[in-house]
């Protein structure tokens, strides 16, 4: 059989839906079928790609071959190498923080620890995380738009990522910036937080190496809040915190709610050191959580057992919390201290008192509206479309 004299060949469509190949040194038309493929990873645009068999003749030969090309199977194995070789160089996550709508201190365990039992929440405000691999093979890199965050060891960011690399022998490293949106020293779980965002970042970036179940266990070793972030969003948390129970969201999503946070943290060793089992709260948390089910928030339900110890240690953090239910003026649902302080929350309205405006001794207090949410099975959170991060004030305070 002849071979074909030349291996260049100029593409036209013509009207019939036939693609046509002119090849000027054989002084042939190869004619295409007209079978319409789609290709994964490729765009066809306006048409259909057309492709399957090919025949030529040449009236030079006068001899026919016929030019078996599955044009569709070729770009298809393309795609998949380009898809497999590619990977995951880059991802920028949502890392929002919670409130503790109640928290019960229920018993002080032997080791030292107080088991506890508290509705958990996810809101809107949180920080952004962007993760890059990196070239090296030996360490991370962490930066962040705020000073006197420690970037090294110290930091949990650090930590999940060499707790990943532990339990599932990874050997990739990243560069880490956090754009700080949450106050450190707030009791909102900013930290814990970030933390099971790295955990869940390291596992896309490797492929799923873990479900969801084992970095939650996992995370467990960081710290005790930072389990519940591997929640729905919405938990019934014992135990340290540590013990997540998901439950559907007991509260209203478009409920809003204003933090305001002094300047000054309260420490948490410091709170639970002043802790009195004996003159704390004796209502029942199940009772509480299914009283918010039923009702929705109000006062009566916002029991912190941990307020009265941080006022001993915050005791402006006391005339804080009283000033915004009496300048309220009846606005709010319900105003309480989130986990071990400094920050209040004041759920029914987004706008703090107006004494927050006004007066010298208020102006570096920090403050932002949020929501609750929660988050898609398999799915980390996603950062609201309205997010309040953007409109919070810009003399709010990260300091510790």
């Amino acid at each position: 059989m002849a071979t074909m004299a030349a291996t260049h060949f100029f593409h036209s469509c013509s009207g019939d839906g036939l693609s046509k190949f002119s090849n000027p040194l054989a002084g042939g038309i190869l004619k295409q079928s007209s079978s319409v493929c789609k290709f994964k990873g490729f765009s066809s645009g306006q048409h259909g790609c057309r492709s399957h068999v090919i025949k030529a003749t040449s009236d030079a030969r006068k001899q026919q071959v016929e030019i078996v090309y599955n044009l569709d199977e070729k770009l298809n194995r393309l795609a998949d190498e380009v898809d497999m070789n590619a990977g995951l160089s880059r991802l920028t996550l949502f890392s929002p923080c919670k409130i503790n709508v109640f928290l019960r201190i229920t018993n002080k365990r032997p080791d030292g620890f107080h088991d506890l039992a508290s509705l958990f929440h996810v809101i809107s405000l949180g920080d952004k995380i962007k993760f890059s691999l990196s070239p090296s093979k030996s360490t991370d890199r962490l930066s962040t738009n705020v000073a006197g965050i420690p970037l090294d060891e110290r930091n949990l960011i650090i930590k999940a990522l060499n707790l990943y690399r532990k339990k599932t022998g990874s050997d990739k490293f990243f560069w880490v910036h956090v754009d700080k949106r949450v106050p450190t020293g707030a009791g909102l779980g900013g930290g814990s937080s970030n933390a099971a965002t790295a955990l869940w970042a390291a596992n896309q970036f490797s492929g799923g190496l873990a479900t969801e179940k084992e970095l939650q266990e996992w995370s467990g070793e960081i710290g005790s809040d930072v389990p519940f972030f591997f929640s729905n969003g919405a938990a019934y948390c014992t135990g340290r915190g540590e013990m997540v129970q998901d439950i559907p969201s007991p509260v209203p999503f478009d409920l809003p709610m204003v933090l305001i946070k002094p300047p000054e943290a309260c420490s948490t060793a410091e709170v639970y050191k002043r802790f009195r089992l004996d003159v704390s709260s004796t209502v029942d948390p199940l009772a509480l959580l299914e009283k918010i089910s039923k009702n929705g928030i109000s006062q009566d339900v916002c029991v912190n057992d941990l307020e009265p110890p941080a006022f001993e240690v915050l005791p402006s953090l006391k005339r804080l919390k009283q000033r915004i239910i009496s300048a309220g003026r009846g606005k709010y649902d319900a105003v309480f201290m989130s986990g071990s302080g400094s920050t209040i929350v004041g759920v029914g309205s987004p706008d703090p008192p107006q004494f927050i405006y006004d007066e010298e001794d208020y102006k570096d207090v920090f403050y932002s509206e949020a929501k609750f949410i929660t988050r898609v099975d398999q799915q980390w959170y996603a950062e609201p479309s309205s997010s309040n991060a953007d409109s919070l004030a810009d003399r709010s305070s990260f300091t510790a």
